[in-house]
């Protein structure tokens, strides 16, 4: 069977505060985007190997394909119904990894549905949800799926109301790998102001003004390529431009019908897509 795991954008990103564990308190709002990876799973009878055929194509990831989340998922559903059959995986990868888009996390949420659909787990989006966490903060988006506000490291979830069909996604990835925790190291969190709930319901052309992603204050810093993206963007006519997640992945939205002239270097990754 094969699935398509799609990834996100964030809508604004506050770091508010840094929690007794280690990790931080954020609020943000996660929307899917239509730019997919592609996961086939295949089952097979062998008993005798306790190792999961995986293999990859497309763009690189880095690190060891042996510890790929998609097989971490499938590890902690077999701990739990040891009954489930071996299986070989094969994921195609075209969102860029590293980029704040959530891919890894996607590839891995899909999985862990792909498998409740063909073992017949009869697991609840609640209890794959509970999986979910065990693979990362932002895993049980995916598990939805759908406009969410996620606030506590990024797992707790509300369902929002948000159509921005009326607009075209370009996205834009210079090719910088952005490590996560080295984003968080060098932030100062911070309450805002105004609610991210509030302020995405303004009219997307007020968004500009005010919201906001606080690790742009970071990367900006070390990574002028980014900033450049951003800002050209905005010279292309984009109604709103900002950076995904930790990047280095920028986004802008446009009027539906508009014809961007979009210029950047080559060897970057740059995909225009139509929202639902």
């Amino acid at each position: 069977m094969i699935v398509f795991p799609n990834c996100k954008i964030n809508l604004g990103l506050n770091i508010l505060r840094k929690r007794n564990d280690g990790y931080h308190d954020l609020e943000t709002i996660f929307y899917p985007v239509p730019l997919s990876d592609i996961l086939e799973v295949v089952t097979y009878n062998d008993s005798r190997s306790s190792s999961i055929p995986f293999t990859l194509s497309g763009l690189g990831i880095e690190g060891d394909a042996a510890s790929n989340l998609c097989l971490k998922a499938y590890r902690i559903l077999k701990k739990d119904f040891p009954e489930i059959p071996h299986i070989q995986m094969h994921l195609h990868k075209v969102i860029p990894s590293g980029a704040g888009l959530g891919g890894g996390s996607a590839d891995a949420s899909f999985a862990l549905k792909l498998f409740n659909t063909i073992f017949k787990l009869g697991l609840s989006d609640k209890q794959l949800i509970a999986y979910s966490i065990q693979l990362g903060s932002d895993c049980p988006f995916f598990i939805l799926n759908k406009p969410c506000l996620a606030t506590g490291k990024g797992e707790m979830l509300e369902e929002i109301f948000l159509d921005l069909s009326a607009y075209k996604l370009v996205l834009v990835n210079p090719g910088i790998h952005v490590s996560t925790g080295d984003a968080f190291r060098y932030l100062r969190p911070q309450v805002p102001d105004k609610p991210l709930k509030e302020i995405i319901q303004y009219p997307v052309q007020k968004w500009k003004d005010e919201l906001s992603n606080d690790f742009e204050k970071v990367i900006f810093k070390k990574h002028r390529e980014v900033v450049d993206i951003k800002d050209s963007l905005y010279l292309s006519g984009a109604v709103y431009a900002s950076m995904s997640g930790s990047g280095s992945t920028v986004f802008g939205l446009f009027p539906k019908l508009a014809s961007p002239a979009l210029s950047f270097p080559p060897g970057y990754f740059v995909k225009e897509l139509s929202l639902h």
